[in-house]
């Protein structure tokens, strides 16, 4: 009789202690979401920036997220440390199990702390290219731009890369000087076609197009150079020649643009060029 009421005892201790932890890890959830939510709303309605908001709000959630993870593991350590030497087993399994979960974890702490890449960068790992709009410890999110990695066309389609693909790829930021970068677009030309005035008058429209916002171009990558330690190319126009093959002449155009006007900048100076231009050679017509 009194090893039964002991036996109860000790299953009633069991279940107190149970519940207890239960009604903590309740208390941690629901603290945890008002204070997310709260942060949330704060953020839509002080940040009036599209990129700045979307990038505030996957911080935060990812914090809130680390957050919870490190509550649990307060509350539940305790609890797990006196299962510990009865599922080392099934820790081995698990892990086993769960190889790729935690390349895509190990993935996402190197490229968070290699600093690869932001919210709102234009990367390309392997053969998928595009704009980061989501990330967190398992896989980042992109908008896919292209076709090819010469276009800066978004395509509509949403990319979901796993972060274990930046565990053994390189990743390219086209993004690394954030508000302007310089943008590079190939013009190919026959070698008998008159590619001088091409050039002459690329230079020209890109002069042109650049004018505007020139002089904010150069006073940003002069930051940079000081804040990276770099030596950052010149923010001026360049038009430069390239023997590809043999018969072909390539125009190489670099312009300083802003971050989001690649694809714009690019279209007006082909439009520009060729529809006040004919680069034919007049002799060859005539013969």
């Amino acid at each position: 009789m009194f090893e039964g009421l002991s036996g109860f005892r000790e299953q009633l201790a069991i279940s107190e202690t149970m519940l207890t932890l239960l009604i903590e890890t309740s208390i941690l959830i629901v603290v945890i979401g008002v204070v997310k939510a709260i942060t949330s709303r704060f953020i839509k309605k002080k940040v009036h920036s599209r990129e700045l908001q979307r990038r505030w709000l996957v911080q935060t959630r990812n914090a809130f997220i680390l957050l919870l993870m490190l509550g649990l593991i307060f509350i539940w350590g305790e609890a797990l440390r006196t299962f510990a030497l009865s599922v080392v087993a099934i820790a081995v399994a698990f892990v086993v199990a769960t190889k790729e979960l935690i390349v895509c974890v190990t993935g996402s702490i190197i490229k968070t702390g290699a600093g690869s890449f932001n919210i709102g960068d234009r990367i390309q790992v392997k053969d998928f290219r595009g704009d980061v709009i989501d990330q967190n410890i398992l896989a980042t999110t992109i908008l896919e731009v292209g076709p090819g990695k010469l276009t800066h066309q978004r395509t509509g389609r949403m990319t979901v890369i796993p972060n274990s693909l930046f565990v053994s790829e390189p990743v390219i930021n086209e993004s690394y000087t954030h508000d302007f970068v310089l943008h590079v677009f190939t013009v190919p030309f026959k070698r008998e076609e008159d590619w001088r005035l091409a050039q002459d008058e690329f230079l020209k429209s890109a002069q042109k197009q650049c004018k505007p916002y020139l002089k904010e171009a150069r006073k940003h990558m002069e930051q940079l150079s000081q804040e990276k330690g770099l030596d950052v190319p010149t923010a001026e126009p360049r038009v430069t020649v390239q023997v590809s093959a043999a018969g072909e002449i390539h125009l190489i155009v670099r312009v300083p643009v802003k971050a989001t006007q690649r694809s714009f900048i690019e279209q007006s100076i082909l439009s520009d060029v060729f529809s006040h231009n004919d680069f034919f050679n007049k002799k060859e017509e005539e013969v």
